[in-house]
């Protein structure tokens, strides 16, 4: 009767895009949210792909969330069970979320979808193909205003905000390259996967805050 019951569960997670966060009662997107089931011994563990058996427990997906949740033991109430939250869970999360994105940035490389360098950057926008650009977080000022500028200047309003919460380094070991400090994401499939990690990313490390204001913004559009 469990399986039977995970099964359905798992079957109405698939179709539904809305769940409930556990923390705050609010219902969100799937896509605002993280995924949590109980392992074997009772360990909480986080299911970023959604596709792990077992029933699961949705929080907003943002650092302070899931440390709240652990605070006030959520995840042993919302499944009726005991669970067992890992020292450093949000720590955790964060980590997996970072190597997610750089993955996609990876596969965007192989992809041919981002190419590297400032000067290569500069090409790109001039020939109108770039979806959006990444800079190192270490990036100096007056490099970074300087692409965004040119790229605002192709007649683009920078509707993508450019990614800068990658070091040079992570931004070379996903790239097989060296001292990477702007690169520009190319229109494609590959490139468009990761800008929605990297921004799954940048939204958990904001906070819940994050999610106010973009409701807010959602809520003044219509």
């Amino acid at each position: 009767m469990r399986q039977e019951a995970a099964e359905r569960e798992q079957v109405n997670d698939a179709a539904e895009p809305f769940r409930r966060c556990a923390l705050t009662r609010a219902t969100r997107r799937k896509d605002e949210l993280l995924r949590f089931v109980l392992g074997p011994d009772g360990t909480v563990v986080p299911d970023l792909k959604e596709k792990l058996p077992g029933r699961g427990v949705w929080l907003t997906a943002a650092r302070d969330s899931v440390a709240e949740a652990v605070k006030r033991k959520v995840f042993g109430r919302s499944l009726k069970a005991e669970a067992k939250a890992p020292e450093g869970l949000a720590d955790r999360i964060d980590r997996l979320l970072a190597d997610a994105a750089l993955g996609a940035l990876g596969l965007t490389n192989k992809a041919g979808e981002v190419v590297f360098g400032a000067a290569r950057v500069e090409e790109a926008i001039g020939k109108g193909r770039v979806l959006a650009l990444i800079h190192a977080s270490e990036a100096a000022d007056d490099g970074r205003r300087k692409l965004d500028g040119k790229f605002r200047g192709m007649g683009a309003e920078m509707l993508v905000p450019a990614v800068r919460i990658f070091t040079t380094d992570e931004l070379g070991l996903a790239s097989g390259r060296t001292n990477v400090i702007h690169a520009a994401l190319i229109q494609g499939g590959a490139a468009l996967k990761f800008l929605a990690a990297a921004s799954r990313l940048e939204r958990y490390r904001k906070g819940s805050v994050a999610f106010a204001t973009r409701n807010r913004s959602e809520t003044d559009k219509e």
